[in-house]
Formats: structure tokens, C-alpha cells, sequence
């Protein structure tokens, strides 16, 4: 019989990636949305129809311990992705990131302990390392909350490994560094640099320094997956990502190589972050779960730029090109 698995967070970009990576391998998978009246599955609504009928939605709240604890039931392995994660809407909506990503995180632990799950595979983000104090960065680089998003990640992380550390909870803590593909929104930057030069020769961006390592989607599915999988990882952190990064600035000069256009940048005051909470540097040390669970990135940085380019010239119509998403 194939596992029972939650997948938290699944309408989303990532999520609903895994979801799909984890019905064609097989698994039985429960996958909890975010609740709304329209009944919209969020992204699965994307997802090629004969995986989306083998799939149990569950549409509730995850800071609703009730609901978190009826999906958690029955269930093997749990996924949690679900958390609020736009940087900029942190600044004004800073207590709505500590009720879901940290309470959140508390219902689904406590839920996986009540029902003895075999392993809980925690979504952290790079973030929780604020401006690089050294390169690469290796799980023993200090966490720095340089944002409310950043706060709530460390505190929904630390509450993990008190869960393993007090109750012997088998988890694991996968922190991915950037992560795009198709299905990403305009609220991270490389949809934002595809959608608009898709639209013209102009993209407006705030500060061009910021250096991003980042991993398409499929390999991040691919290290979570591996970490689930992973005895040595249970008890530990992880860093899931590529091991070099570009500045935004050398991004859109990429995406411009394989537009076959000559981007101009235009600064928007309104993206530009306050100086003490943007992350200038996040280049990531992979080495660990090479070593503990056998992952390393596949896809090129120009083939996986071309998949989502292609995604987003086939679904233009859902990007607000003039509007800045936080």
C-alpha cells in the first residue's frame, strides 16, 4: 500500500510542484490548500487533470489547530510548506507571518506528535540567514531576522528542533535558498524580470546588488523528497541549493540573452527595501545533504530560466505587469 502523505502549503508555487513529483511516484497524497470561498485549489488548479483526481484536497487554515490535527491524522509523512513568505508584505502585515509560520508550525508539530508520524520534513528558507557573514554559507552560519518573514522562520525552525530535541519528533529542517519555475508569481524576482520583458524593453526593480543562489523548482522537489527519504537527516538542518548566485542586475541581463532583447532597468522606489533588512548575499554550502541524503542540483540555470520563460509567455494574462505584488 503507498504511504499516506500531507503535503501543507500544496496550492502553492513549490507545493503544488511536490504534489504532483509525489503522485507519479506513486504516493497517496493529501494536499492541504488554503481555505476560500470560490473552492479554487490555488495552483494545483494547474495540474494535468489525471493528477489531480488522484489527489484528496483538503481546503482549511493552518493556524486552525482542529483542521491542522484532522489532516495530520492517518497520515505517514507530512510536508509542511504552508507559510507566508513575501519580504515586503512582512513589513505591514508582521503579525499575520507569527500566527501562521509560527503558530502554524506549532499545530502541525503538535499534530505529528500526537499521531506518531514517520517523518516530518520542515521548509525553512535562506532567509533565516540574513546578509552572508561568510561565503558559502553552511548550516552554521548565525540565523539573523533582517525581516519579520525572516523572524518567523527562524522561530518556526527553532520550534522544530525543540520538537526533536524534547519528544524525539522525527524531522528534518530542508532550507532551500531561491527557488523558481513556472507557477512562481510576480511577488519573487525572476517571474518579475520574465513577465515584464516579455511586455517591453523596460523592468522596474529596486536594488540591482542583492547576489541570489537559486534552484529550479524540480530539484528543490527532488531535495525535499530526498531528505524524506534521508535516516541521517532526521534531527538535522539542510541547505538545499545550487552553491553560486548572480546579482539581480546580472539576472535580467541573463534573461535578456535568452529573450534576444536588450533590457533596460528602470529603479522603482517602491522595491527598494530598507537598507538594514535586504539580504545582500546568499550563496549556499550544499556539501551536507550531498553527504546525508545523496541530492545535487540537475538543471541548468539557462534551461530552467528557458522552462519558466515559456510557462510565463503561455500565462501572461496572470501577471500584473504594472503592479508591484509584495
Amino acid at each position: 500500500m503507498a504511504k499516506k502523505i500531507l503535503v501543507t502549503g500544496a496550492g502553492g508555487f513549490i507545493g503544488s510542484h511536490l504534489v504532483e513529483q509525489l503522485v507519479i511516484d506513486g504516493y497517496d497524497v493529501r494536499a492541504f490548500v488554503h481555505y476560500n470561498s470560490l473552492g479554487n485549489w490555488h495552483n494545483l488548479e494547474k495540474l494535468p487533470q489525471d493528477i489531480r483526481d488522484n489527489i484528496e484536497v483538503v481546503a482549511g487554515d493552518i493556524v486552525d489547530p482542529f483542521f491542522v490535527d484532522n489532516a495530520v491524522k492517518s497520515c505517514e509523512i507530512v510536508f509542511h510548506l504552508a507559510a507566508l513568505i513575501g519580504i515586503p508584505y512582512s513589513y505591514i502585515a508582521p503579525e499575520a507571518y507569527i500566527s501562521t509560520n509560527i503558530g502554524g508550525t506549532l499545530n502541525v508539530l503538535q499534530a505529528c506528535r500526537r499521531y506518531n508520524i514517520s517523518r516530518l520534513v520542515h521548509t525553512s528558507t535562506s532567509e533565516t540567514y540574513g546578509s552572508a557573514q561568510y561565503i558559502p554559507i553552511d548550516e552554521k552560519h548565525p540565523l539573523v531576522g533582517q525581516s519579520p518573514y525572516s523572524a518567523s522562520k527562524i522561530g518556526a525552525d527553532k520550534l522544530v528542533e525543540s520538537f526533536w530535541r524534547s519528544f524525539a519528533l522525527p524531522a528534518c529542517i530542508i532550507r532551500p535558498f531561491n527557488t523558481y519555475g513556472p507557477r512562481q508569481s510576480a511577488r519573487a524576482f525572476i517571474p518579475t524580470i520574465i513577465a515584464q520583458a516579455l511586455s517591453g524593453d523596460v523592468v522596474r526593480l529596486g536594488n540591482l546588488d542583492p547576489v541570489r543562489d537559486i534552484t529550479f523548482v524540480k530539484d528543490t522537489v527532488r531535495g525535499l523528497v530526498a531528505g524524506a527519504k534521508s535516516e541521517k537527516c532526521i534531527g538535522t538542518v539542510c541547505n538545499l541549493g545550487v552553491g553560486k548566485g548572480l546579482s539581480i542586475g546580472e539576472f535580467v541581463s541573463r534573461i535578456g540573452v535568452l529573450l534576444g532583447k536588450d533590457l533596460k532597468v528602470k529603479t522603482d522606489p517602491q522595491r527598494v527595501r530598507p537598507s538594514n533588512s535586504e539580504v545582500s548575499r546568499l550563496i549556499s554550502d550544499n556539501s551536507k545533504i550531498k553527504e546525508l541524503a545523496g541530492w545535487e542540483p540537475c538543471v541548468s540555470l539557462d534551461g530552467g530560466l528557458q522552462q519558466t520563460i515559456n510557462y510565463i509567455r503561455e500565462n501572461l494574462n496572470e501577471y500584473k505587469i504594472d503592479q508591484y505584488n509584495v
